[in-house]
């Protein structure tokens, strides 16, 4: 009987991308603010194409069994430079560097946004149904371009 090697966690990331192309993930912290909420629902993409400007879920590259949503800046030599939407939040490339092409694991195409408690009047309803799917471009979100800098 043939002996069935152990597989590292990377390689079981990878055989469970392949497998799994699509896969729902919930937002934590206000790094990602004002394009994505703390509780916001987000369908990633697995082995996707990334380009700058996306949204990605990467490995932390200190912590890697901490998987973080962060924008996709650039191409360096090395791997992507990443950089939080909310200047203020930190926790990207200004922290940790260049991040490894390995590390990043998928590119974000939608975001959910639930209801809240306070939605219950009609117009917060309306509202609500109004913006709760949207796709996740590479474009920035408009109030980031109107901010004064």
């Amino acid at each position: 009987m043939r002996e069935v090697p152990e597989l590292t966690q990377e390689q079981r990331g990878r055989e469970l991308a392949g497998r799994v192309r699509f896969q729902v993930v919930e937002v934590t912290g206000p790094s990602m603010v004002p394009t994505l909420h703390h509780g916001d629902w987000l369908l990633v993409q697995y082995g996707a194409t990334v380009r700058p400007g996306d949204v990605v879920i990467l490995r932390h590259p200190f912590q890697q069994d901490l998987l973080v949503v962060k924008r996709a800046a650039e191409r360096r030599r090395g791997g992507w430079w990443v950089l939080a939407d909310n200047i203020f939040a930190g926790g990207d490339s200004t922290d940790y560097g260049t991040v490894p092409e390995e590390l990043v694991l998928a590119r974000v195409r939608a975001r959910y946004r639930p209801l809240k408690k306070d939605q219950r009047s009609v117009w917060g309803v309306v509202t609500w149904a109004v913006s709760a799917l949207r796709p996740v471009t590479a474009a920035r979100s408009v109030s980031r371009r109107l901010r004064a800098r």
